[in-house]
């Protein structure tokens, strides 16, 4: 099954959280692009972040974003 736009939008909010400590998260404002408002929700739902509006990575979510940016790597490594 391909990503779709929502999987798309999501793992890309995913890649946007700092990786460099468990201390550091993200705040969306409501006056965000409506799509990264939408995919701050599902991940939320999801139980990938702590907040609707973002907060931080859950257990879950340090292991998605580890996930994502091996796939993100890989993906973009010139050879």
């Amino acid at each position: 099954m391909p990503f779709n736009t929502e999987l798309t939008e999501e793992l890309n909010l995913i890649l946007k959280f700092p990786n460099k400590s468990l201390m550091q998260g993200l705040k969306i404002r409501n006056d965000a692009d409506p799509s990264m408002v939408s995919a701050a929700q599902r991940l939320f739902d999801k139980g990938i972040v702590s907040k609707p509006d973002g907060g931080y990575l859950t257990d879950l979510g340090h292991d998605l974003a580890d996930h994502a940016q091996v796939i993100q790597s890989a993906l973009t490594h010139q050879q």
